[in-house]
């Protein structure tokens, strides 16, 4: 039994302090107001069959008085200009984007563009087409910005949809893995977390950080804007926005397994980074249950911490606990499986997202 024991100390400790971080999370107020200028910035390429309910829900939004929408077309090609003036008429401001210039990728152009658009807006908010807000999120979002003192704030919606047993992973990673309110004291950019989702930023801060012109290239523009955020002196936080915001990210394991492989080289630094972060991860939660014929008491026990953490995520994050919790040891497997992809279609060349080449 010593071959397994030893693995349920850093176990332990990381259950812990998911359930810390859990019982410090942050969440906005329902039924906030505010009476700031709030500009919500919605960037679209080809969403043309699932903008509407995000439209509507924009459109629905109460207790912010000065409240403008201002929408992006990014060179649709499926009709979602013609979407956006049907649903929402002359409620929205719509723009035409223009195709990335030389150095910028689609999405941080995109950005740049609205928040330049916003006007004397105070706080800015992105938002993507497959999030749906629920009528006080805005408002609560942002009384939650002004009250935590920070330049931008992530509030992570409810994920639905496909991918049950990897998309609950993205809560449950940064609730086990990263010190939430130690992020928010700490000026390292190293240490810093966000989902572009769903964005709240200060205008003030997002223009003294660069705004998205800072992350132009950036294929995982949210963090990196966190990044810069905290390298220009500026403050973030992670919120649970489950409860106002819900996200159909993808609709099939084909278009998960796709949208990782953009991103997922880009989130660990280098291969050599990913590599261990796969290796520790496959060590703590999926050696334990192989190793359960012979070891079975510290296999049994190792198995059991990690599926409590990832019922005390799900739990904190309005994610479903059970039984999907129980399938850990095969959610990180997959995990692990869609880096391997992502590094070898990178590798190869071979990494588009609707439509355009990742560089």
């Amino acid at each position: 039994m010593t071959a397994v024991w030893p693995i349920l100390v850093p176990l332990l400790l990381l259950t812990g302090h998911t359930l810390i971080n859990a019982l410090l999370l942050r969440r906005p107020r329902r039924d906030a107001t505010t009476a700031e200028r709030v500009a919500v910035l919605l960037p679209l390429r080809d969403e043309a069959a699932r903008v509407t309910p995000c439209l509507r829900s924009l459109l629905a939004q109460r207790g912010v008085p000065d409240l403008t929408v201002h929408v992006l077309d990014d060179g649709s090609t499926d009709g979602t200009a013609e979407v956006v003036r049907a649903v929402a008429g002359d409620r929205v401001h719509l723009h035409a984007g223009d195709p990335p210039a030389p150095g910028w990728l689609g999405k941080p152009q995109a950005c740049r563009r609205l928040a330049d658009l916003a006007g004397d807006a105070d706080v800015l908010v992105f938002v993507d087409a497959d999030v749906v807000l629920e009528p006080d999120a805005v408002a609560g979002a942002v009384e939650l910005l002004r009250r935590t003192g920070v330049t931008l704030l992530s509030p992570y919606p409810k994920i639905v949809g496909a991918g049950r047993l990897v998309q609950p992973l993205l809560q449950w990673s940064w609730l086990t893995f990263l010190p939430l309110r130690g992020m928010e004291r700490s000026p390292r950019p190293s240490l810093a977390a966000a989902g572009g989702q769903w964005l709240v930023l200060d205008r003030a801060g997002y223009q003294r950080a660069g705004g998205h012109t800072a992350v132009r290239g950036e294929i995982l523009e949210d963090l990196a804007l966190a990044r810069a955020v905290k390298r220009s002196g500026g403050r973030i936080a992670l919120a649970d926005g489950s409860r106002l915001a819900t996200c159909r990210m993808y609709d099939s394991w084909r278009d998960l397994a796709d949208g990782y492989a953009k991103s997922l080289w880009a989130s660990f630094g280098s291969a050599a980074g990913a590599t261990a972060v796969v290796l520790v991860l496959l060590l703590l939660y999926v050696v334990p249950p192989l190793a359960a014929p012979g070891y079975p008491l510290p296999a049994l026990v190792a198995y059991l911490l990690g599926v409590t953490g990832r019922v005390i995520a799900a739990r904190a994050t309005g994610g479903r606990a059970l039984p999907d919790a129980l399938a850990h040891p095969l959610s990180i497997s997959l995990f692990a499986y869609l880096i391997a992809r992502s590094f070898h279609l990178r590798r190869r060349n071979r990494l588009t997202w609707r439509g355009r080449p990742v560089p």
